[in-house]
């Protein structure tokens, strides 16, 4: 059985107790400071320890936030320590800039995220990112690569925001049909919006137009024998086949694959990319916590992506096969690879079987 325990600690900086309280549950110390500003000092002073992550409230406010994220990444020891800010009371505008920028590891609210994922974001955190510092220019946290890497990145997401944007604008007339049928089939919303972990571990909220009837998510449990993936104890993964908890305008979407186009939104919004790793749900993202499988999480979420040209539609692909194909793309992924995989998801789409 996992054990939720650090070695070492943590340091948080700010006062909500809610969020102390769930640090404490993980680690065996913790220190608090009031605000950033005599933090860095703290850290760095003689024979104090190095905690596991140093954890931030968005309270104290861009600029503070900003010039301790500096101190942090100019300093050879702390700059490899997770950075993390909690996103309660946080601006949209301020954290799209901190994501922008890379000024820290992540955003998210502390007080929403269970205590296991949190550990294991740490984990991966600390084993997987490498921060870079440059004096004189902006910092930037960012897993390791190269130049060529950084090119490839660049063109990634100008090619995303292009591509998405100007296809949201084009299909806006198929989004509103697709709305109406979706709602003269069965009652609840257009939309189905579930929290994925993506690149990093990041979480964020995740579109679809809405397939199952509502409340599908409860039915878990009863549905359990049916799924696929039950053979396979040490993973969490979920799929089954004729899922009777779709609807018929579900069916339809589901095998058309077009309950994906509000995917789009997170690719306009940086969430996703058009091509990466499927964003996972937060029991199945859970259950990759060794250092091999987290791996998958290097590579950006997608809409499509690897596993999905060469294995949809195939009945005996099993879990290893999607996971090893995760850790293949984020391996060599690249802006021209990334084109191969689109060129190739048509003919995928075809296919009976939804991924």
């Amino acid at each position: 059985m996992e054990k939720l325990e650090s070695t070492t600690g943590f340091y948080y900086i700010g006062t909500n107790q809610a969020n102390i309280e769930k640090l404490v549950k993980i680690y065996k110390r913790g220190y608090t400071a009031d605000s950033p500003a005599d933090t860095f000092r703290e850290l760095t002073r003689e024979n104090f320890f190095l905690p596991d992550v140093i954890c931030c409230e968005s309270r104290f406010g861009p600029s503070a936030i900003k010039l301790f994220a500096r101190q942090l990444a100019s300093h050879a020891t702390l700059s490899r320590i997770p950075f993390i800010v909690d996103a309660d009371g946080m601006a949209a505008a301020d954290r799209n800039y901190f994501i922008r920028n890379e000024l820290v590891d992540d955003i998210l609210f502390i007080s929403e995220i269970e205590e296991k994922l949190l550990w294991r974001k740490i984990n991966f955190l600390n084993k997987f990112k490498v921060r870079t510092f440059k004096p004189g220019k902006e910092n930037k946290m960012i897993f390791s690569g190269n130049a060529t890497e950084f090119i490839h990145g660049f063109m990634k997401r100008c090619f995303d925001i292009l591509v998405s944007s100007s296809a949201l604008i084009f299909l806006a007339p198929l989004f509103i049909l697709i709305a109406i049928l979706v709602k003269a089939d069965s009652c609840g919303p257009v939309f189905y919006i579930s929290k994925r972990a993506g690149k990093g571990y990041r979480i964020f909220n995740f579109y679809k137009f809405r397939t199952m009837l509502e409340g599908a998510d409860k039915r878990l449990d009863e549905l359990a024998h049916l799924n696929l993936y039950q053979d396979v104890p040490e993973t969490l993964f979920f799929k089954i086949k004729d899922d009777p908890r779709c609807t018929r305008a579900g069916r339809f979407l589901r095998k058309t694959s077009l309950d994906e186009l509000p995917q789009l939104i997170n690719v306009l919004m940086g969430d996703m990319s058009l091509v990466g790793n499927r964003p996972l749900p937060l029991y199945e993202a859970a259950s990759l916590t060794t250092d091999d499988l987290a791996k998958r999480f290097l590579a950006p979420a997608g809409i499509t992506g690897l596993w999905q040209i060469k294995k949809r539609g195939s009945r005996e692909m099993s879990v290893q096969e999607r996971i090893i194909l995760d850790i293949d793309y984020a391996s060599k992924y690249n802006f021209m690879y990334d084109l191969w995989i689109m060129a190739n998801t048509p003919q995928a789409m075809l296919q009976k079987t939804s991924s």
